[in-house]
């Protein structure tokens, strides 16, 4: 993983988050088997009440993990300090997943971590067009936390059926870690660590989570996911170990659907922010009356399509902004197909 641990060490510790991870879901599950029941309703992907709430074992293992690579001085403290935004973000989450906290609560905390993250990191003034870095000066801070805040409210859009949040932040984390190994930084970097630790606590959780589920992520998860990888990415953008195009090329389904059905929602005229059920996945998933075959066709998209084209942005980072409409055009067509937007 990286020059403080051997590779039989650094599996090790990946496997005991993961095993950490799935013993605590077990915990939480019998807690919210009593107070956060999941009841279906007209907007509902499931059938049967489920308890929510399991993303809160992710959080947790994921800040163990992240003490642990601080003592071992393995992960930068501006990093750090960044990604410790996630605990306000978990803690409303869980508050919301008890019972409703409104829009605008949400919105401040997360606009807060998302401000605050981009202090520790240092904005990103920079950004890699082609291969070479353009100056974009304080705009970048305004984008940045757009992008942070737009990140972590679609994960919490796209966690509406069993495991497809889980094994998305998976595919993205263990994919941009591989790409940076591989091509650009050698050993690991620390933004690499940290992706692999996030994937191992959300691979425990996943098992629980996996068709037909036995808990939901739940807010204090979703959104904790979409802001950590996030932050990764424009870490990895400003130090140059990868560029922001190859994140926003892994991440292409969630993106394209999320983005491309709030645009037709809004452009319906209906309220874009309230509950619904007319993404694309969710259009797929009653169309085939299964969540499995989704979550395993979004998996293979991402590993057939998307990861090579990733990679190619990687090897040939003068075409990285090219590579990226090339990738999102077929996922459109997809999505309009599908039904993205429509009620």
């Amino acid at each position: 993983m990286s020059s403080f641990v051997t590779v039989g060490e650094s599996v090790l510790w990946l496997s005991l988050v993961t095993l950490l991870a799935w013993l605590l879901t077990w915990q939480v599950r019998r807690y919210a088997a009593q107070r956060l029941l999941d009841l279906p309703n007209a907007r509902s992907s499931h059938a049967r009440p489920t308890p929510r709430g399991g993303g809160l074992a992710i959080v947790v293992c994921f800040l163990l993990a992240l003490a642990g690579l601080s003592v071992a001085g393995t992960l930068p403290l501006p990093l750090l300090m960044a990604l410790l935004a996630l605990v306000p973000l978990s803690a409303i989450g869980f508050l919301d997943d008890h019972g409703h906290v409104p829009a605008r609560w949400r919105l401040l905390i997360q606009g807060v971590a998302a401000v605050w993250a981009l202090w520790w990191i240092g904005g990103p003034e920079r950004l890699d067009l082609g291969g070479q870095p353009h100056h974009i000066g304080g705009f970048g801070y305004l984008a940045g936390v757009f992008f942070i805040v737009w990140l972590l409210n679609l994960f919490n859009f796209m966690d509406g059926i069993d495991g497809i949040a889980g094994s998305e932040t998976i595919f993205i984390a263990v994919a941009a870690a591989g790409l940076m190994t591989l091509w650009t930084t050698g050993p690991m970097a620390p933004e690499g660590c940290v992706a692999l630790f996030l994937a191992a606590a959300t691979a425990g959780f996943l098992i629980w989570n996996w068709p037909p589920a036995k808990i939901f992520m739940g807010d204090v998860g979703s959104g904790v996911l979409g802001f950590v990888l996030a932050v990764l990415a424009l870490w990895s953008a400003t130090k140059g170990s990868l560029s922001l195009a190859v994140w926003l090329i892994l991440a292409g389904v969630f993106l394209v659907d999320a983005t491309l059905t709030l645009v037709i929602r809004m452009w319906r005229g209906e309220c874009w922010y309230h509950a619904h059920r007319s993404h694309a996945y969710q259009h797929a998933a009653r169309r085939w009356g299964n969540h499995c075959p989704v979550t395993l066709g979004v998996l293979a998209i991402n590993v057939a399509w998307l990861l090579p084209l990733a990679g190619a942005a990687v090897v040939y980072p003068q075409w990285d902004w090219l590579l990226l409409p090339m990738a999102y055009l077929p996922l459109c067509l997809v999505a309009f197909r599908l039904g993205a937007g429509q009620p």
